[in-house]
């Protein structure tokens, strides 16, 4: 090669770096945009909601409590809080009273105990006579289905029925192993991290880019989201022998998509057998929400709450 052509390749490399740092600089401030423009977004959105706060014995839990009937008391999921509790459920606010607490850390909730499925279990029943309620049909979403089953566990008379919505599900017998931290690692626990990892979100989640926006401000759901990491998401692998699910007193409903990348179907058909008076209700695609199921998910509600009631 000569000297000249040598100089012209080093240029042209030159050149080829510099534009790519343009790129990945353009990429951190575009998404550092939207991140602001999401925070306040998401933070106006949250003063929409008609928050109540209870004051319970380890302090406050707050939540949403709206509409009339048989109560559904709606355990969220990672990331969640109060407003993903009720937006799960929300067509059913026209039917029954949706009960839509935050669990431990997340949106002002304080974290009762370590924070474990059995601690959440306990502050439900507390928040329960602190409102005078009686019974409910307790309804846990993703990661929010061991702390409901762990409620119907220990608190079968409080328990109309139990639903698990997308949910976590219980293994057949102890692992030898198991990931004991299962949410993401707490450095990208930010917004502007999961501004950053947000394209990575349809390949990993099955979720759109845009899930990104319905999770902020994720500062205020970090504490939740590490309990639910080292405590709630490995619970039910970590101390297998507390749950005894043939034991469970309660009628079980489970809504599952075959195709949901987050909490696998396969767990599903594993541990069906495992639940003694189970209905089963699955859908080819839809993905971990369920997307494009509203009618036959609110049917078999309607169907298992009048069964049940």
């Amino acid at each position: 090669m000569t000297k000249a052509k040598g100089k012209a390749r080093n240029k042209m490399m030159k050149w080829f770096a510099l534009g790519l740092l343009a790129i990945v600089v353009s990429y951190f401030a575009i998404q550092g945009i939207r991140c602001i423009y999401g925070f306040n977004q998401a933070k106006s959105k949250l003063s929409t909601y008609d928050v109540k706060v209870a004051n319970l014995s380890y302090g406050a839990m707050t939540y949403l409590d709206e509409g009339e009937g048989e109560v559904i008391l709606s355990v969220h999921g990672l990331f969640g809080g109060y407003d993903q509790a009720y937006e799960n459920v929300i067509a059913r606010s026209s039917k029954n009273r949706v009960l839509a607490p935050s669990r431990f850390g997340y949106l002002g909730s304080d974290i009762k105990g370590e924070g474990n499925p059995k601690d959440q279990a306990d502050a439900y029943i507390e928040l329960l006579d602190y409102l005078g309620i009686e019974q409910v049909f307790i309804l846990g979403t993703s990661a929010g289905g061991t702390p409901a089953i762990r409620f119907a566990l220990d608190y079968p008379e409080r328990v109309k029925g139990l639903i698990l919505y997308c949910s976590a599900m219980p293994v057949t017998e102890k692992p030898e192993s198991f990931i004991e931290y299962q949410a993401p690692p707490e450095p990208f626990l930010s917004d502007y991290a999961m501004y950053l990892i947000s394209p990575l979100m349809p390949p990993l989640l099955g979720m759109p880019a845009s899930t990104v926006k319905i999770i902020q401000p994720i500062v205020e759901r970090k504490a939740g989201a590490v309990i639910d990491g080292k405590l709630t998401n490995p619970d039910m692998e970590r101390h297998f022998e507390y749950y005894p699910i043939e034991e469970l007193k309660v009628p079980v409903l489970i809504l599952h998509s075959e195709d949901d990348p987050i909490a696998s179907f396969e767990k599903v058909k594993n541990a069906q057998h495992r639940f003694p008076d189970l209905t089963l209700v699955t859908f080819p695609d839809g993905g971990h929400m369920m997307t494009g199921h509203s009618q036959e998910i609110d049917q078999a509600l309607d169907d298992f709450l009048k069964q049940h009631r």
